[in-house]
């Protein structure tokens, strides 16, 4: 009888000790999951994004594509990161689903329907992403991966908002725009960036302010002298 107690005490610890250690490296298999899933997703955005670099017809489209490839690799060194840290396997690929979707895309490449199906697929691709997020800052326990999910969520909504609709949207310009009034655009002659007209009225003006100078001091310097002599 004691020897069955014992026995049952010794189990006990042992899946205690177990599930102790499955949480201190991943707490749930949501968070596991979800860093699988969206690893999966990484990968397969940046093969779509090199494919459209060299497959679409539109410059639009080429450009999404290279902000595809270098923000999901970005995303994805911290994906791999956290795995590495959390004890997470990650797989070596994209889905097979992911796979068939890049292929049927890819046979199409070099005409206008390329162009049509890539943005459609990004633009529903994306807002699973965004889904899936959603639901691991939501319900998600470890702290770590969940900040991961808070901090990519951002440029996931960044990048559907440039596919939204199946419709390529330009990209906001990376160069900075001086400050106007009221935080408006300032007009092209603000601060140092000025075009050639700009410069002409700027010389222009100097000689017209020298002339003026200049005829001021003649001027003076005939003008009869009053006062006792």
């Amino acid at each position: 009888m004691r020897h069955r107690q014992w026995l049952a005490v010794a189990v006990a610890a042992v899946a205690i000790s177990g599930a102790t250690t499955g949480t201190a490296r991943a707490d749930t298999g949501t968070d596991s999951a979800f860093l699988r899933t969206v690893h999966q997703g990484n990968l397969a955005e940046i093969a779509a994004g090199n494919d459209a670099e060299g497959d679409a017809t539109t410059a639009c489209v080429r450009s999404v594509g290279r902000t595809l490839v270098r923000d999901h690799t970005q995303l994805d060194g911290d994906v791999r990161t956290l795995a590495g840290k959390l004890g997470v396997s990650l797989p070596a690929g994209p889905s097979a689903e992911q796979k068939q979707q890049l292929a049927s895309i890819k046979a199409k490449a070099g005409t206008k329907e390329y162009d049509a199906a890539w943005l459609s697929a990004q633009a529903d691709n994306h807002a699973k992403t965004l889904d899936l997020i959603d639901r691991q800052i939501s319900a998600g326990r470890n702290a770590e991966i969940t900040a991961a999910a808070k901090a990519a969520r951002p440029v996931v909504a960044m990048h559907l908002n440039l596919v939204r609709g199946g419709t390529c949207h330009s990209q906001p310009s990376a160069h900075a725009v001086p400050a106007g009034d009221g935080g408006t655009a300032a007009p092209p002659d603000t601060f140092g960036d000025m075009t050639t007209s700009t410069v002409g009225r700027t010389a222009l003006g100097g000689v017209l302010l020298a002339g003026s100078v200049a005829w001021f001091v003649r001027r003076r310097r005939n003008r009869p002298q009053d006062g006792p002599r």
